[in-house]
């Protein structure tokens, strides 16, 4: 009995070990792919500001398609910088944080919502403050935001991305952070617009 047993404790100790290479290896790919985006989305995004473009979405109001870069998210209080990518499939918020289909743009008036993983773009989350400010940079200029309230929710509950009146931000990534597996919440950062925004003068205008 013994001679069958450790043949069968060799090979499960070996797939297990497999399992756990691939897994690894996995999970460096999918860094260092999105780490490789960012850098050349961050390039790209540094050069068409220079040139002050704006970008189709906001002059006409054209829908655009999963995946199209939209701009950056800036947390300095937290250490995030982070190029935005329109969707919430799972490749986009692999390489980025998501805009949320069926709200507003970023720049454009009402509630914009973004996603992100926690366990990445988002990770800077989970030591946000109330006041803490928020820059949102597209082709089209800078709008800034300040924290005015984090919450947790359940996964069914969508009243944050709801429109109330006024130009606001919000922030979605799943709770708690050091949770392993599928976590069962949401974390939700809601920011309001203030004076301090300032748009580029539109080219298109004169």
């Amino acid at each position: 009995m013994p001679t069958l047993i450790n043949p069968i404790l060799r090979w499960s100790r070996n797939i297990l070990l497999i399992i756990g290479l691939l897994a690894l290896s996995y999970v460096g790919y999918a860094l260092l792919d999105a780490r490789l985006y960012q850098d050349e989305q961050a390039r790209r995004f540094e050069r068409e500001l220079k040139e002050t473009k704006l970008t189709r979405a906001e002059s006409s109001g054209i829908a655009v398609s999963e995946g199209s870069p939209l701009g950056r998210i800036e947390i300095s209080a937290v250490g995030m910088t982070t190029m935005i990518l329109e969707g919430t499939e799972e490749g986009t918020l692999r390489r980025a944080v998501g805009h949320i289909r069926g709200t507003p743009l970023p720049g454009q008036r009402g509630n914009v919502a973004l996603a992100g993983h926690r366990d990445t773009f988002f990770r800077g989350l989970r030591d946000i403050r109330v006041n803490d400010e928020i820059t949102l940079t597209t082709l089209n200029g800078s709008y800034h935001y300040r924290v005015d309230s984090t919450k947790v929710v359940k996964p069914e509950e969508t009243e944050a991305l709801k429109d109330d009146g006024h130009d606001t931000l919000t922030l979605v990534t799943c709770y708690p952070f050091n949770f392993v597996g599928s976590a069962p919440k949401r974390f939700i950062v809601r920011a309001r617009k203030h004076r301090k925004t300032a748009t580029l003068a539109n080219p298109l205008s004169k």
